[in-house]
Order: C-alpha cells, then sequence, then structure tokens
C-alpha cells in the first residue's frame, strides 16, 4: 500500500487498511514506541486504541494534515512518540499481579472453601491476566460506577474505556469458559 491509499483508507474507516496497518505493518515500530515510552507494560491493543481514536478525533484531522513529505510511518512515529511522552503516567500500569484489596475475604474464594457466586467471581477474576480489565468489571458492572465518572479516575476518554470495557468482557468469559473445563466435571 501506498502513503496516499494508507492515508485515504484509515480516514474512510476502511476495516482491511485500518487493521493491516495498525496490526501488522505498524506492530515493530510501535512495539518499539512502547519500549522506549512506558517503564512499564503497556497493552498493544489499548495502546493501537488511544493513537486511533487520537488520529480520528475532528473526522481524522491529523491524518488529513498529513503533508506527504516523510513517509507515513516516520510521520506516525514523531507523532505518536509526542502522543504518548504526553500521556505517560496517565495510563495504568497494569503489570501487577496483585489482586486490589477489596476488603473481602480473597484467601477462601481463592482455595475453593467459599463456593458462592462471590467466590466464584473472584475465582475467575483471579484467572484474568490484565487486571485494569479486573478494574473496569468491578466498577462499572459491580459497583455500578458511571462510565464518565470511571473514564474521569482512569484518565482516559468515554470511548476509550468501553472499548477496554468489550476486552475485559471477553477475557472474562475466556476465563469463565477455561474455568468450566476446569472445575465443571
Amino acid at each position: 500500500m501506498t502513503d496516499h491509499e494508507i492515508i485515504k483508507g484509515l480516514i474512510a474507516r476502511d476495516n482491511k487498511v485500518t487493521e493491516e496497518f495498525f496490526f501488522v505493518k505498524c506492530r515493530p515500530l510501535f512495539c518499539s514506541i512502547i519500549g522506549k515510552v512506558f517503564d512499564y507494560e503497556v497493552d498493544y491493543d489499548e495502546f493501537v486504541n488511544e493513537l486511533y481514536i487520537y488520529l480520528m478525533e475532528n473526522d481524522g484531522s491529523k491524518l488529513r494534515n498529513f503533508k506527504y513529505r516523510s513517509t507515513v510511518y516516520q510521520w506516525l512515529k514523531i507523532l505518536a512518540i509526542r502522543f504518548f511522552i504526553s500521556k505517560r503516567g496517565r495510563m495504568i500500569d497494569d503489570s501487577s499481579k496483585e489482586t486490589p484489596y477489596d476488603g473481602r475475604n480473597l484467601a477462601a474464594a481463592a482455595d475453593g472453601r467459599d463456593m458462592t457466586a462471590e467466590g466464584d467471581l473472584e475465582r475467575l477474576f483471579n484467572n484474568m491476566p490484565n487486571r485494569r480489565y479486573v478494574l473496569v468489571i468491578r466498577r462499572l458492572i459491580l459497583e455500578n460506577w458511571t462510565p464518565e465518572d470511571l473514564a474521569q479516575e482512569m484518565n482516559i476518554t468515554t470511548a476509550n474505556l468501553y472499548n477496554i470495557k468489550r476486552r475485559a468482557m471477553a477475557q472474562l468469559t475466556r476465563a469463565a469458559l477455561n474455568d468450566i473445563k476446569e472445575y465443571g466435571k
């Protein structure tokens, strides 16, 4: 694909172009940026989602203003580095393997002695690798936070929160399906 085709496809929100560009062609570039800009683990999908939302603001004005004085990859590298340096510290560090303490007896739930629905849910949460996803499910679904309040606390956009929630629910579903295989017999 030429730079013109890439920009045109992204502005047109062409799924094939967007998927190929962000998840295949730019993957090495974005992984390098993640490694250089952040001193903690950042989920690749969340990185791409944040950048995509930024690029598409105001009907894709940043893409429309690309002047073709360099390659689209060079331009995007500089734009992404600047954008994520400005966001550093505002993307949650989810590399911790600890479960946030919420006042319940998690030890009993983890070893199977507490077989209530709450205990089952805690076991599923413990099987989810992304702690940020657990936080989003807890706050939005169990604690009835408004999306706007949670997005503000997490310092992200509401649109990004909905994408994170969608991925969180998918990860919870996978954890539940794996749990059925292990405990359902």
